[in-house]
């Protein structure tokens, strides 16, 4: 500590170096897209960097850190529209819309990489596990709130910070960050599952999530409707961001199934990966002229039981190397 106060741009790196993961995944609870949290973490060590001297050692490193993330967070939400799904935007699509255009003036939520994330919570204080705390429904019900609910939110029961230490970080009252906290936690608990991917994930174990998620590739790879059906829920949904439209029910997901991935787009091939806590796929096509699979999307699948409730494609090539996958495929 003592040789970064002076300058020493090494130690500051050292010092904050086992902290950087935990920092960029808070950043993207905030802001809903891993390059809003790469600029808002990057900004954020600069401020703290030129900041150390002020630093006085009456809390942890850590502590102080995330009080400087949360407050370059909470400036970025107040100049950003919040990060939404298809799904915040209308009504479902009872029929596949052919042609569907993407729309560039949404900021869409993005896919998480969360290799690295601890499954344990944050602090004994915490009330949810790091995984949970980046599964979609989560990240994207925490989009919902205020900037200083959603701050009290993960400040409070996702790492475990005191409300006295959270009325430092926004500098405002206890009783605020406590009125804050009870706001938020109802309008997430409106909207997220009762039940989290971890828990289900934990009951269906590797090899059963491994079948499945081969079975989803599969079908998709052979253009076998009945075996993707099989896999589905009843109310099963399916959406494509940046692409407005979304499906819900067997009848409309079907529909749209056979007539763009299963038939209408090419040949298929995919790769299991994992985002937002959750199983999912990187989906490669290769259009009717010959040549290589191209990186389309990372398909994240949401499980009820060991079916599949929710089928989130994220697509743009951009994702690939976020997650260690390849651009293309032979």
């Amino acid at each position: 500590m003592a040789r970064a106060r002076d300058g020493d741009a090494a130690a500051f790196t050292r010092l904050v170096q086992p902290l950087r993961r935990e920092l960029h995944a808070h950043c993207y609870r905030m802001l809903g897209s891993t390059h809003d949290a790469d600029d808002a973490l990057q900004d954020a060590l600069l401020r703290a960097w030129r900041g150390l001297a002020r630093f006085e050692g009456r809390s942890s490193l850590r502590s102080w850190l995330y009080t400087v993330a949360t407050r370059t967070c909470l400036d970025t939400v107040g100049h950003r529209r919040k990060r939404a799904l298809p799904v915040d935007l209308g009504p479902s699509s009872d029929r596949a819309v052919v042609g569907d255009a993407p729309l560039t003036d949404v900021a869409w939520l993005g896919p998480y990489p969360d290799t690295g994330l601890a499954d344990a919570p944050a602090s004994p204080e915490a009330r949810y596990e790091q995984r949970e705390a980046v599964e979609l429904a989560f990240v994207a019900a925490c989009q919902h709130l205020p900037g200083n609910q959603r701050a009290a939110l993960l400040l409070f029961d996702v790492l475990g910070f005191s409300a006295a230490e959270i009325a430092a970080t926004m500098d405002t009252s206890t009783a605020s960050v406590n009125s804050a906290l009870q706001r938020a936690r109802r309008i997430v608990a409106e909207k997220v599952p009762a039940r989290t991917q971890q828990r289900t994930l934990r009951e269906i174990g590797d090899t059963r999530l491994g079948e499945i998620v081969a079975g989803y590739s599969a079908a998709l790879e052979r253009g076998d409707a009945d075996a993707l059906v099989a896999l589905l829920t009843e109310d099963v949904t399916w959406s494509m961001p940046p692409l407005p439209h979304w499906y819900r029910g067997l009848e409309a997901v079907t529909d749209f199934a056979v007539r763009i991935p299963l038939t209408g787009c090419g040949s298929w091939r995919h790769v299991p990966t994992s985002a937002n806590g959750q199983a999912a796929v990187g989906c490669y096509l290769r259009g009717d002229d010959a040549g290589e699979h191209r990186g389309w999307s990372i398909n994240v699948l949401t499980l009820r039981g060991e079916r599949i409730a929710e089928i989130t494609s994220f697509i743009g090539l951009e994702h690939f190397a976020r997650f260690g996958l390849p651009t293309s495929l032979p």
